[in-house]
């Protein structure tokens, strides 16, 4: 009877310490190192990895509880459990379905050893705001700018000019989110200080922004990039960046897709809540776009034995040679060749 009560008392604690994780809540009494200099540390290598798999809109049948029931994390773990070993199993080569080729899990897909995959939490959803954990209405100036250029693409090939393809298969940039957002693979993050400022490296395509702490202002309007112009600040312990004069040419999903507009800021969090976990939440305010601002949070685990490998992409960007070539080799002979 007292080792069942015992074992009881251990799976109540290690779902109230997962449902407080879940919810961003700091470890009571945890205070963050600080470094020489006073300001809070928050050095280290913090891979997104364990959050793989948490979708970035919550199901509706969540509706505004973002915490999974112990039902249904479990059908979690099953379902995670199952992707692990469908990923493993052998294929015939011959007979293989490549109808979705390409597609994480495919047949033609990444080999799983390229591929990283999340511990399954307890968190329904990335999307924490609004409370129902999905991205707001778009606005018609987002509705009209998605219909614009999806009239400029009739009659056009998918890839007539390297122009028709994304920044994604271009190797350009994933912007700030694309770049944080936990996918397949190459989810590391680096956070190095130094008196008055922060750089924030990213895996991913292997961005770095140098975000300065001294209060100067924010560039020039007209000057704006794929990574924008980021200015930090401490409220309390807690490190605050915010991020403008980005162009609009990435989406704020994972690995950057889609489009926004240039009118967009970015507002992120960085808060320690024990010495191996740091939440991570950032606010996106685009009124060119949503109907309102939206916030996406979700804890990083610590990992100093992570190794932050080269983002090497498509090397001499051989995958746009092909996918050209490929796309005229499928529009008929070209005149003088057969």
């Amino acid at each position: 009877m007292m080792q069942r009560f015992s074992w009881a008392i251990a799976i109540a604690i290690v779902t109230m310490t997962a449902v407080a994780a879940a919810q961003g809540l700091p470890s009571k009494g945890f205070t963050p190192p600080r470094t020489p200099w006073g300001d809070p540390d928050l050095q280290g290598v913090w891979p997104g990895t364990e959050m793989v798999g948490v979708p970035l809109q919550r199901q509706q049948q969540f509706g505004e509880r973002n915490v999974l029931t112990e039902e249904e994390f479990q059908a979690r773990v099953l379902q995670a459990q199952q992707t692990a070993d469908e990923a493993l199993s052998d294929f015939d080569v011959t007979t293989a379905d490549t109808r979705n080729a390409g597609a994480v899990g495919s047949a033609t897909s990444p080999p799983p050893h390229w591929l990283e995959r999340g511990k399954p939490s307890r968190q329904a959803s990335l999307i924490v705001d609004p409370p129902d954990g999905r991205q707001p209405a778009q606005v018609p100036e987002a509705q009209k700018r998605v219909a614009d250029l999806q009239a400029a693409r009739r009659g056009r090939g998918p890839a007539d000019s390297y122009t028709d393809r994304s920044l994604y298969d271009r190797c350009v940039t994933r912007g700030v989110l694309g770049s944080i957002l936990p996918v397949i693979y190459n989810n590391g993050n680096e956070i190095v200080q130094a008196p008055g400022l922060v750089a924030i490296r990213n895996e991913m395509i292997h961005e770095t922004r140098i975000v300065p702490l001294d209060g100067r202002p924010h560039l020039t309007p007209s000057i704006k990039g794929y990574m924008g112009d980021s200015r930090g600040k401490w409220e309390g312990s807690t490190l605050v960046v915010e991020t403008t004069n980005l162009n609009g040419r990435n989406g704020v999903g994972g690995n950057g897709g889609g489009t926004t507009s240039d009118r967009i800021t970015l507002t992120e969090r960085f808060t320690m809540l024990d010495m191996n976990t740091l939440q991570y939440e950032v606010t996106v305010d685009d009124p060119g776009t949503w109907s309102r601002p939206w916030t996406i949070a979700f804890p990083w685990k610590r990992d100093q034995s992570y190794g932050m490998f080269e983002y090497a992409c498509h090397e001499g960007n051989y995958a746009m040679k092909n996918i050209l070539t490929g796309a005229r080799a499928d529009e008929g002979p070209v005149a003088g060749h057969k």
